[in-house]
């Protein structure tokens, strides 16, 4: 619906993202300062009991309290005397509060206690006074951290060392996942470090990053306690989340001293035990591939550099992104120094990562934001005395030169061109460098690149596009002129068929226009798509200084793209009122006329869609018809009325548009467009303005009211609004479906809540006589099924005699069924003899098959409905095994048979169900656990056969299941079965050979299937296997004369016979049973078909 300007793209991607692998790390330290506490008691704000307390004075304290003085009454951050005298560190009056009652592990708002106070204020005979008081050792603040936290912090030793005679464990850990050990190695505590490591702190603990404390203490540079954990056998190879090891955070902080000790004891671990994996290497990587020498040159930390050099690192290491350590040199901000130290051992200045780029490309990328332009000089100069390419191009084709155009690295670019870079060098698009300068507005790289002899000023690119298009983009209207004045043409049209002027216009570059403009560029010069500057600038002048000017210069504001749409479409569409309101004025009757080749859609329709409340009232004062329809039918109203834009519903029905008028589609009104979408206010407005009576309850072609959208869509306020202006609730649509079905089938708690409380009716049947209470039960909406059937919907059968729980079941909704058995247990056998429980089984919901025979016992297993069918015969006719094998262990018959005759196993070889057929033909010693009990206490007749005498094997081997057939014959242990002949006389050897089935045809011989056996046409089963009578009896001819004919070994009414005798030709003459075409044998009658059930 939407109306957009697509305008070419002249923005080229970098390609290049650069990750920052510096350890950043939240200092864990709880340091509590006595500011607060202080500023208080100088305004004079805290009691009288804390101010004693701060002053120490204990007499004062104890004269407060015995005057009543509240001992845990708490300031604006919840803290209590105790938590100052803690803080203070005056044992005696935190001894004295105690005994008066304060509770000593009372909590502030931050939940520190005083005990974290007391170890805070390194306050050792406070500490012990407090847990004389039973003070809580294992207290946490708001951060998870405990007083033992706070000592390790602090490194408060005999502090420490007392809390821990209390703790069974020195190992908690706060909200990030650190232990104390962590803290005391970020803060540098190596004798706490020590002490911890004595007491079983785990020096190897993991916080929420996996980060250990030797992580801590490498990125912290504190090299002493690197030493006491690595003496204490910490990981000196450990990752973080993102494999940050130890070694990669000192070289991110640049702590060579940590670099250093690392390196020395890996190597000296190397000597000692080779296979040791408690080794640092200079070059392990990280999650992106980066190794520690990458992390230095990022981060400028050259001394590091230096340092993993002489361990060997190797300088020309690539990440995953195939980027160097000189890459990332290059691109740092600090890199300078690292980037040279790299040169002068040797790097490759011409390597290139997986985007192309060399760390020539990465100083023109970044340079300008991290460097002085002298430094960038200087570098790149460094470079290409290194035998830097300063034409090599990335995966784009841009060049250095190139990316320095771009981003306006006016002194790079200089000294790029003066050590021979092309300037005519194509890029991205085929852009030339002068084509990217321009496009990014940097006039002074393009005066730079213009003089160079060899730069064509009106190249093209590969969209056609020069220097003078990306110009006009960019806006820069001094980057414009100096192009134009160095003899650019500014009257190219590109690709699309757009000149310089059509991208100023529709970037909203009012100088740039007016640049154009005055040079005479052609106002009315239309592109591919029949769009002028007038349309683009409409489309993108908010404040229509462009639109104003080019009206002012003969810009033709009638002229059509190629979907119709003028100048005021597009800018009703954008939602530009100021220059909606110049075009209008111009020629507001020409852009309204909706007659001839003129869209349906007009810009009232476009400026209510997409929300122009201020476009709508310019346009409503030259429109009369507010009602104008699109091509759907859909007036303004309806479009602002589905997109719930209030304010313009209300503006148009204000000015008289008309409420109740229906599109052209499904026959909606502005009324259902707003219930549709839950635009409760835009209903609300709608309802009070509309005239018509009873428009509350207007319809679409589906007889459906805005109360039934409404509740489909489950918007309550809607609901509300509308029952509240009198919906009705017994309205119905074509198919019978009133509101309430609709909740209840798509669950909808509110809005059916709603509805019942307006009473609404919960016995009323639909079309299919189903009522909310089918349509709850068959979505499993249990909340709206205990609501319909306490307000007393009584469960009526539907059109097929189905109840709720009929379909319950049918869908596995197994927490309906349980609601439904609680209200009504003899429900079960109310309605269609087909039962729940066939219904449960035939779809495999073996949860709610295993509550209904819990429920109502294990006789309902063999339960039959009208054809004789028990859930067996469902569970066989789709092999829902595991319902088969809950039946079977609940007493369930499989050899009972149906009103034709057909025992479950009949059905199962009948519809190809192989599981079934294989849980009862398999060996009893192959089967595990209770289905062996199952299928040796309950085993199926494989010699039953239906009424027309067919077997499981006949059946099986009619609907060709050639695997079901062969899994009987195996289990057949009897061979009666296999020469039986059903009522068309047909064996199963007749079958099988007329249906191509080779290996069962090969076992049935195999078990002593008769091969002369006659069906009722005189057939054998190798006659069988022709697929017309007449080719049948065209067989039966040649191998009567080809094997020797005796009366005693052939049967005399055998086709063989009777060619023999010359009777076959009177016989086929005589015969009503023989027909031309083909032969249809072995068929059941149709009415041996349950698919109609099923």
């Amino acid at each position: 619906m939407t109306t957009t300007v697509e305008l070419a793209s002249l923005t080229i991607e970098k390609g290049l993202t650069l990750d920052r692998p510096t350890i950043s790390i939240a200092d864990p330290t709880v340091v509590f300062s006595d500011l607060l506490f202080n500023a208080d008691l100088a305004r004079g704000r805290c009691p009288p009991l804390v101010q004693a307390v701060f002053y120490g004075d204990a007499d004062e304290v104890r004269g407060l309290v015995y005057m009543n003085e509240d001992v845990n009454s708490t300031d604006m951050e919840r803290r209590t005397p105790i938590h100052a005298a803690a803080f203070r560190g005056e044992a005696e009056i935190v001894d004295f509060l105690a005994q008066s009652g304060a509770r000593v592990n009372t909590k502030d708002s931050r939940w520190l206690t005083p005990l974290h106070r007391a170890v805070a204020s390194k306050s050792l005979s406070t500490v012990k006074m407090l847990l004389k008081h039973s003070a809580d050792v294992n207290a946490r603040d708001k951060n998870w951290q405990t007083p033992l936290h706070v000592a390790a912090a602090n490194n408060a030793i005999e502090i420490a060392d007392t809390l821990m005679m209390h703790l069974s464990t020195v190992n908690v850990t706060d909200r990030a996942g650190r232990t104390s050990l962590h803290h005391a190695a970020f803060n540098g505590h190596v004798n706490m470090v020590k002490l911890l490591a004595s007491k079983g702190g785990t020096i190897n603990a993991q916080d929420k990053k996996e980060r250990r404390p030797l992580h801590y203490a490498s990125y912290m540079g504190h090299v002493d306690v690197v030493k006491a954990l690595l003496e204490n056998d910490a990981d000196i190879g450990c990752r973080d989340r993102t494999h940050f090891t130890p070694i990669h955070a000192a070289s991110a902080s640049g702590q060579v001293s940590v670099v250093r000790v690392l390196l020395d004891f890996g190597a000296k671990t190397m000597t000692r035990s080779p296979m040791s994996n408690k080794k640092q290497s200079a070059d392990v990587v990280n999650a992106n591939g980066n190794t520690p020498i990458h992390i230095a040159c990022l981060n400028g930390n050259d001394l590091v550099l230096r340092e993993l050099i002489q361990h060997g690192a190797d300088i020309n290491v690539l990440n995953h992104k195939g980027q160097s350590p000189l890459h990332l040199a290059a691109v740092s901000p600090h890199g300078g120094t690292c980037l040279e130290i790299l040169l002068s051992e040797g790097a490759d200045v011409n390597i290139r990562c997986k985007e192309g780029c060399m760390p020539l490309h990465m100083i023109a990328l970044q340079g300008r934001y991290t460097r002085a332009e002298s430094l960038i000089e200087h570098i790149t100069e460094v470079l290409i005395e290194h035998g830097a390419s300063v034409d090599c191009a990335d995966k784009n084709g841009n060049t250095p030169l190139h990316l320095a155009a771009q981003n306006g690295h006016q002194e790079l670019l200089v000294t790029l061109l003066m050590h021979g870079a092309n300037p005519t060098r194509r890029g991205i698009h085929g852009m030339l460098p002068l084509h990217l300068a321009a496009l990014s507005g940097y006039t002074m790289c393009c005066k730079k690149l213009l003089e160079a002899a060899e730069c064509d000023i009106n190249a093209l690119d590969d969209n056609h596009r020069t220097c003078v298009h990306c110009a006009a983009c960019s806006g820069n209207v001094d980057c414009l002129d100096l192009l134009i004045r160095s003899g650019a043409d500014f009257s190219l049209a590109d690709k699309d068929g757009r000149t310089p002027l059509h991208y100023a216009s529709g970037n909203a570059n009012h100088q740039c226009t007016l640049s154009l403009v005055a040079m005479k560029a052609n106002v009315n010069g239309l592109d591919t798509r029949d769009c002028s500057p007038l349309h683009y600038a409409a489309a993108a002048d908010m404040e229509a200084d462009c639109v104003e000017h080019l009206l002012h210069n003969n810009a033709n504001p009638r002229l059509r793209d190629v979907n119709g749409y003028n100048t005021l479409h597009y800018a009703a569409a954008n939602g530009h009122s100021l220059a909606a309101e110049k075009l209008q004025a111009v020629a507001a009757s020409d852009l309204l006329n909706t007659g001839g080749s003129a869209p349906l859609t007009t810009p009232l329709h476009l400026a209510a869609y997409n929300g122009h409340v201020d476009v709508l009232h310019v346009l409503m004062r030259s429109i009369v018809n507010l009602d104008i329809q699109d091509a759907n039918g859909r007036t303004a109203l309806d479009l602002a009325a589905f997109k719930g834009h209030l304010d313009c519903v209300e503006a148009l029905v204000m000015q008289g548009a008309t409420i109740l008028v229906n599109d052209s589609v499904s026959k909606r009104t502005p009324l259902h467009a707003a219930a549709y979408n839950g635009h409760a206010e835009c209903l609300r407005i709608l309802l009070e303005n509309a005239d018509q009576e009873g428009a509350v309850d207007c319809l679409d072609n589906q007889s459906r009211t805005p109360l039934m959208v409404a509740v489909s869509n489950g918007h309550t306020d809607a609901t509300l609004l509308l029952l509240q202006h009198g919906a009705s609730l017994s309205a119905r649509d074509i198919h019978h479906r009133t509101a309430l079905h609709r909740g209840a089938a798509n669950g909808h708690e509110e809005c059916v809540d709603a509805l019942l409380q307006s009473q609404a009716n919960t016995s009323c049947a639909d079309i299919k006589g189903r009522t909310p209470l089918h349509m709850a039960a068959a979505c499993g909406h249990v909340g709206i099924l205990g609501a319909l059937l306490q307000a007393g919907c009584t469960n009526h059968l539907d059109g097929n005699g189905y109840t709720p729980i009929h379909w319950a079941c049918y869908n596995g909704h197994e927490n309906c069924v349980e609601l439904l058995l609680e209200q009504d247990p003899k429900m079960f056998f109310k309605g269609n003899s087909f039962t729940p429980l066939h219904c449960a089984v035939l779809n495999d919901n073996e949860s709610c098959a295993e509550l209904l025979i819990e429920s109502l016992g294990d006789e309902i297993v063999n339960i039959q409905d009208r054809k004789g069918r028990t859930p067996l015969h469902a569970s066989a006719l789709n092999d829902q095994v595991e319902c088969l094998q809950l039946m079977m262990k609940h007493g369930g018959q499989p050899n009972i048979a149906d009103q034709l005759g057909k025992t479950c196993l009949m059905v199962a070889a009948e519809s190809g169900s192989a599981g079934t057929i294989e849980l009862f033909c398999s060996p009893s010693d192959q089967i595990d656990g209770p289905t062996e009990l199952i299928v040796s206490s309950a085993c199926a007749d494989l010699n039953a056969c239906d009424s027309r005498k067919n077997s499981g094997l006949h059946l099986a081997c009619l609907q060709k299941h050639e695997g079901c057939a062969l899994m009987i014959l195996e289990k057949l242990e009897e061979s009666t079965i296999i020469n039986l002949a059903n009522d068309d006389g047909l064996t199963p050897l007749h079958i099988a050979a007329s249906n191509g089935l080779v290996s069962v045809v090969q076992e049935l011989i195999s078990k002593g299937a008769s091969l002369l056996a006659l069906d009722n046409k005189g057939y054998t089963p190798a006659l069988s296997c022709a697929p017309t009578d007449k080719i049948a009896d065209c067989l039966a001819i040649i191998l009567a004369h080809m094997l020797p004919f005796s009366p005693a070994s052939t049967a005399t009414n055998s086709r063989i016979a009777l060619a023999m005798s010359g009777e076959l030709g009177r016989l086929r003459n005589a015969s009503l049973e023989f027909t031309d075409g083909n032969r249809s044998r072995g068929e059941s009658n149709a009415d041996t078909s349950d698919s109609e059930t099923y």
